[in-house]
């Protein structure tokens, strides 16, 4: 009776979803006709590494729905200042541990799943001193058309947050952050610096509407315009 019950649950696949963007979306998609599965480099997933990716996805059989929020680092700086291995490792990490991740899932997946994948704004807003995230960002919005395309009937989209209050900043000393997020308060025309749960329910959108595909959702306070 209980595993007939489990055969009608949604199940969800949250990568990075043990903190900042990636657990607030968990937190909004947890019912109890959910089953989720949360993995990160901190419950031992490596999204660089394709072997244990493959073997990830082995150990958890068919399913719905695949949300990757992971890799939220690179380096800043000029292209004269940051080593390549930085910005390779960088690339190993977001772009290419997305791809990981995609290509694995794709195979367990039902035909009625989504992929929704995680850029940023600097993909298209010009930043000095940001080359490393604006290139890996820009791939991926490129390569989320593409999945959307390969993939189909499975739903491809990608969410591209802009400044947003999660631990990604906790290294930072108390008084730059908060400067930060009053600057964008001041600055951006939704007058707010945003939340982890802001941006998760884009995910839940691009997830629940069965005519999104192959779309870049920005979710930035209005960064882009600005």
């Amino acid at each position: 009776m209980n595993q007939n019950l489990n055969q009608k649950k949604t199940t969800y696949v949250i990568i990075g979803g043990t903190s900042g963007i990636g657990e607030a979306v968990a937190k909004h998609v947890n019912n109890d006709n959910t089953i989720i599965h949360v993995a990160s480099r901190m419950t031992g997933l490596d999204i660089s590494d394709e072997t244990a990716v493959h073997q990830y996805f082995e150990s958890i059989g068919p399913f719905e729905h695949l949300v990757v929020t992971a890799g939220s680092y690179a380096p800043a700086g000029k292209v004269a200042d940051v080593t390549i291995e930085e910005a390779k490792h960088a690339f190993d990490i977001k772009f290419w541990g997305a791809i990981n991740v995609t290509k694995h899932a794709a195979r367990y997946m039902t035909p009625k799943g989504t992929i929704t994948l995680t850029t940023g704004m600097l993909s298209r807003k010009i930043v000095a001193n940001t080359y490393v995230k604006t290139a890996i960002n820009a791939a991926l919005e490129a390569v989320t058309k593409v999945l959307a395309k390969e993939l189909a009937p499975i739903r491809v989209n990608a969410i591209s947050p802009g400044l947003t209050m999660t631990s990604a900043y906790k290294n930072m000393d108390a008084s730059s952050r908060n400067a930060m997020y009053e600057n964008a308060k001041r600055n951006l025309p939704a007058g707010i610096a945003g939340s982890a749960e802001d941006i998760a329910m884009a995910y839940v959108m691009a997830i629940s509407n069965p005519y999104m595909t192959g779309s870049i959702i920005d979710v930035d306070g209005g960064a882009l315009v600005n």
